[in-house]
């Protein structure tokens, strides 16, 4: 819900509020349903609203509560919103509105930076001290909420999207060589602080970062997930696990439902988003509006999942949508989806989810979707090879079966000036230390810690988070609750790897779930018109990479080019993703950023 932003001064002018409006007005998509502007001392404030919770006037941003001296700017949802009221209430607070944004401010006076740990939910906030003028930046555990920072001699801006920030002006947009190296190895992943840009970084996910006037900063590390087995749990057999995954699963849902509008559900036809139907259903949810996407079928490979859908939406009577897409509408949302993205998503369901957050939002502005179970359950193909592997070959195995590419690979892609220090590669160094760390038991367990914090923050979660959030949609994420996290990571990995991957999910669910559904293979969110590049799509890239922009910035070795373009579709990466979109997507990407700095 929303989208933030702000300027924080250190050299003693003020705050340039026009500049703050520009970035609140860049992010109207994210919240078109109202915005507002901040200023006092050294700090201005920007916001744009979608409105979920308290649909008055009384819940707008920034928000200002002058008897405590506090100035607020907050995206997302306190789903524990209700009983932190009732809490804070019996500490003698009283509240002026009914929205969850105020319940932060009450919060942050009661307890300070540490309001954090009592929140369930998504967020990125700014609590701004208006005598002191401190500010402090926070973000949820999973890095649901995204919160990008420009740093400069003497100013600090922050926003909801890189976009914001590039309308600001004053951004260094060289280019990150440590992240492009992520980018073409670690699955496009790119780890915080990092992005693209020299010039803006991302507060780390379960972090809270404070300000001070003269520019000091602390940050704190709030909140970490063991992947070791409990002690508590030591005697807990298959059917227990199943028992309290799925007791935990079902809050998870439940809290998601907090909302002044009707909340949907985004259904794949998946067990995992499937699950949620059913949970929803076993609540007494009904006429639940659910939506699946499909596209027209590519060089033998379907487009859509609806079989599975259907059936879950005629066991369950759903309000089913099928939105389907054809070829005509992929090629034009391309470029429109490159723009949404706040950093560059090479995985080709982007484009899926943008269409799809685009027939949602036109009847419903919230929904839960099923990201995020693969990750903390075992469910992708990596993680099997993974089994008995000692644990200082944990990152040498993962990056086998994980990583698009090793080094030499990207020394053979990118020009000379784009590459590190022969022998430097950051991205197994990365891996390396997240995974040899302590708090995981075996490397299945330290792979999926890895993942769970990191991966998915910066692929799956930024994916949906920025597509939908591109329409209005506000898109809630039940396998992303902290409590429902830290339980599955202590559950033995074996249960996890079981039936082809996540099989205790699996099993749970039997009792739930039509056994076509449990039992299917795994599928994907399927656009063949982008995995098998042809027509229009090929011709796009070809513009894109041999354009003069892309010429003039040199990023890739013209012979790399020449073998891609020889064979765009049969040159795959690890996880058979298509190497030339890829590369194209990047171009795409900085290019279309570029023409939003001009503007």
């Amino acid at each position: 819900m929303c989208g933030i932003c702000g300027e924080i001064r250190f050299d003693g002018s003020v705050p340039d509020v026009s500049t703050v409006d520009a970035m609140t007005c860049e992010m109207t998509r994210r919240g078109p349903d109202g915005s507002g502007v901040f200023a006092k001392g050294s700090v201005a404030l920007g916001h744009r609203r979608l409105k979920i919770i308290d649909l008055s006037e009384k819940g707008s941003q920034p928000m200002i509560d002058p008897v405590l001296g506090l100035a607020l700017v907050f995206n997302g949802c306190i789903y524990n919103h209700h009983e932190l009221r009732a809490e804070l209430e019996a500490k003698g607070y009283s509240f002026f509105s009914h929205a969850d944004s105020e319940v932060i401010l009450k919060a942050f006076h009661a307890w300070g930076p540490d309001c954090v740990d009592h929140f369930i939910g998504m967020f990125a906030f700014a609590i701004v001290d208006t005598d002191t003028g401190v500010v402090t930046l926070g973000r949820d555990r999973l890095g649901i909420k995204p919160l990008y920072l420009a740093d400069t001699p003497g100013r600090l801006r922050f926003a909801s999207s890189v976009q914001a920030l590039l309308r600001a002006g004053d951004v260094d947009t060289s280019i990150d060589r440590v992240a492009l190296h992520h980018y073409f190895s670690f699955h496009a992943v790119v780890p915080a602080p990092h992005t693209i840009y020299n010039g803006i970084r991302k507060l780390p996910p379960a972090t809270v970062m404070v300000v001070h006037p003269d520019g000091r900063r602390t940050e704190r590390k709030y909140w970490e997930p063991s992947f070791e087995a409990h002690p508590d749990r030591a005697d807990w057999d298959e059917q227990r696990w199943h028992a309290e995954l799925l007791d935990s699963l079902r809050t998870s849902v439940k809290r998601r439902m907090v909302a002044d509008v009707p909340v949907g559900v985004l259904l794949s036809g998946g067990v995992d988003s499937s699950l949620v139907v059913a949970l929803l259903a076993e609540q007494g949810q009904t006429d639940l509006a659910t939506f699946s996407i499909g596209f027209d079928s590519a060089a033998g490979e379907s487009g859509d999942e609806y079989a599975y859908s259907d059936l879950i939406a005629d066991t369950f009577a759903t309000d089913h949508h099928k939105i389907h897409i054809g070829t005509d509408r992929l090629l034009p949302a391309i470029p429109d989806t490159v723009a949404a993205m706040g950093e560059p998503m090479v995985s080709h369901d982007c484009v899926a989810f943008y269409l799809l957050s685009q027939e949602v939002s036109k009847s419903i502005k919230v929904v839960q979707s099923g990201q995020g179970a693969d990750e903390i359950l075992g469910g992708y193909s990596w993680y099997p090879p993974l089994r008995g592997v000692p644990r200082q070959d944990t990152t040498r195995a993962y990056a086998n079966v994980f990583f698009d590419r090793d080094d030499a690979d990207i020394r053979s892609i990118l020009a000379d000036e784009y590459l590190l220090e022969s022998g430097y590669d950051p991205s197994f160094a990365f891996a390396q230390a997240h995974q040899s760390a302590p708090g995981a038991d075996t490397s299945v367990d330290a792979a999926l810690r890895l993942d769970t914090t990191v991966m998915l923050v910066d692929d799956p979660v930024k994916r949906v988070d920025t597509m939908t959030m591109a329409w209005g949609l506000e898109a809630r994420v039940p396998f992303l609750d902290h409590e429902f996290v830290e339980l599955a990571a202590t559950c033995p990995a074996e249960l996890k790897l079981a039936h082809g991957g996540k099989g205790v999910l699996k099993e749970a669910s039997r009792a739930l779930l039509p056994s076509a559904v449990i039992d299917r293979t795994k599928g994907y969110f399927p656009v063949p018109g982008i995995r098998h590049l042809t027509g229009g799509v090929l011709d796009l890239v070809n513009d894109t990479l041999r354009s003069q922009s892309a010429v003039d910035r040199g990023l890739y070795r013209p012979e790399a080019l020449d073998k891609l373009f020889g064979d765009p579709n049969g040159i795959r990466t690890r996880l058979d993703g298509n190497e030339l979109w890829q590369v194209a997507l990047l171009e795409m990407w900085l290019q279309t950023m570029e023409a939003k700095a001009r503007r």
